[in-house]
């Protein structure tokens, strides 16, 4: 039987093992990458090169809506049969199994790709990131059975600050070890890649899925050795009784006016997050023609920041609760957006930069600091709000809810950015979506009850 402090720190490499995902595939290195190569493709059909950057942003932005709108469908019906079963364990191993074949299969994403390659390129990335966000939700909801409630807050925190370590980790290994560095036959520490110099196959960024999965397969090795679930429940799954629970639940929030604002508030600002994960790469290879290597670097120092920033945030959760660290990293998040927005290689907000003196580079390498020294922060608090408004019989099914309130937004947001980059033909433009998320979340935050609900 592992002790408890055992369980806290399997728990722990659940962000550990998982966040690769978020850190090399959707935001840093393959996002990057598949922006390049759906711009090549697009150029090749006859669009000049800035309709061709926001068409490859669209097409990833579409994928990423599919994705989202089966997570968003499917989460709160899993989340009430494992608490109907009382396993959520077996849940986590069968979307691991996901995860695995999802990122492992990007490695066949090749250089001068066509549409059917671009079309196999999301598909596989959905099924990694469906496997991500269904495995999150009940390694989430098993939170509350490693310690007592006044302690969470300090768990979440570190938790995500121990994630993005792992994180910083990885994309370390990545850019030293197998990405070359721009017009260098070397990586960015100055080594052989293991691959070898190839520019035209790219195998070492492409590497980047299958090192994913095999770092997920190694490090969740502690978390399913060392966390176990409560015994007792019922052993059949009864998809009527989930779907009734779960309808009773969204039904009951009409009474629980603080739990439907969280939920509404998060539903707008977590999602306007990914917006920035998923297309913050993208947008630096297609604005600022940041090559794969360089965003990485970008990365590393997102990822510094983002470790400091989660622990700082768990402590601050910890002695003011998570609903203050909530309002202030949305608030510092929409400020560096609009930042971002106006950011060009030639100018920033109307303002004259030298393309040559690296100002715009600079500007936004500051930007990439304070998005991870807040988003990290932001994400550990939102678990712990949620604790306050559930009990932890009923934690897989409202993390279930609190899936589909972000997965709902997560359908329209990256088709709002795809929309608003088709239309305006302009890559920098098709970020202004994930602003008024913000403003929205702030405002119904607002509502929310800084202690939570007692919930029976």
């Amino acid at each position: 039987m592992a002790s408890a402090r055992k369980r806290i720190w399997g728990w722990y490499f659940f962000d550990w093992a998982s966040q690769p995902y978020n850190t090399l595939l959707l935001t840093f290195i393959f996002g990057p990458y598949f922006a390049e190569i759906a711009r090549g493709y697009y150029m090749g059909t006859g669009l000049d090169e800035e309709a061709a950057k926001a068409s490859a942003q669209a097409f990833w932005g579409f994928g990423l809506t599919a994705s989202s709108l089966i997570v968003a469908v499917l989460a709160p019906i899993l989340g009430a049969i494992a608490d109907g079963t009382g396993r959520r364990l077996v849940w986590i191993w069968i979307f691991s199994a996901c995860y695995v074949i999802g990122a492992t299969g990007l490695w066949w994403v090749m250089p001068g790709a066509g549409y059917d390659t671009l079309l196999l390129a999301v598909v596989f990335f959905g099924i990694g990131f469906i496997g991500l966000e269904f495995a999150a939700i009940f390694a989430n909801a098993l939170m509350p059975t490693l310690n007592d409630g006044d302690d969470l807050g300090r768990i979440s925190g570190n938790g995500f600050a121990f994630g993005y370590f792992g994180g910083l980790l990885a994309l370390v290994i990545i850019l030293g070890f197998f990405v070359q560095s721009p017009g260098s036959a070397t990586t960015y520490l100055g080594l052989d890649p293991v691959f070898g110099a190839d520019n035209e196959t790219q195998e070492g960024t492409r590497f980047v899925g299958p090192f994913t999965a095999l770092w997920y397969i190694v490090f969740m090795l502690p978390f399913f050795i060392w966390v176990r679930e409560p015994r007792g429940g019922a052993t059949r799954i009864d998809l009527r009784s989930a779907l009734r629970s779960v309808l009773g639940l969204l039904k009951g929030l009409r009474f629980r006016k603080s739990l439907a604002f969280y939920l509404a508030s998060s539903l707008a600002y977590r999602d306007a997050l990914i917006g920035i994960y998923a297309f913050g790469g993208l947008y630096a290879s297609n604005v600022l023609g940041w090559e794969v290597g360089q965003i990485g670097v970008f990365g590393i120092i997102g990822a510094v920041a983002a470790v400091a920033g989660s622990w700082l945030g768990g402590q601050a959760d910890k002695r003011f609760g998570p609903k203050p660290v909530i309002a202030v990293t949305i608030t510092i998040l929409t400020l560096v957006c609009l930042c971002i927005i106006g950011l060009e290689r030639d100018s920033f907000w109307g303002l004259a930069l030298d393309p040559s003196s690296g100002s715009s580079d600079r500007i936004f390498y500051i930007c990439g600091a304070v998005i991870g020294a807040a988003g990290g922060p932001l994400q550990a608090a939102s678990r712990t709000m949620l604790l306050r408004h559930t009990t932890p019989e009923r934690a897989t099914e409202t993390f279930g809810i609190f899936a589909l309130s972000g997965k709902v937004a997560s359908i329209f947001t990256p088709l709002l950015v795809a929309i608003v980059s088709l239309i305006s033909q302009n890559p920098r433009m098709g970020i202004a979506p994930i602003i008024v998320l913000f403003l929205i979340g702030l405002i119904l935050l607002s509502f929310v009850k800084p202690k939570g609900e007692m919930v029976s």
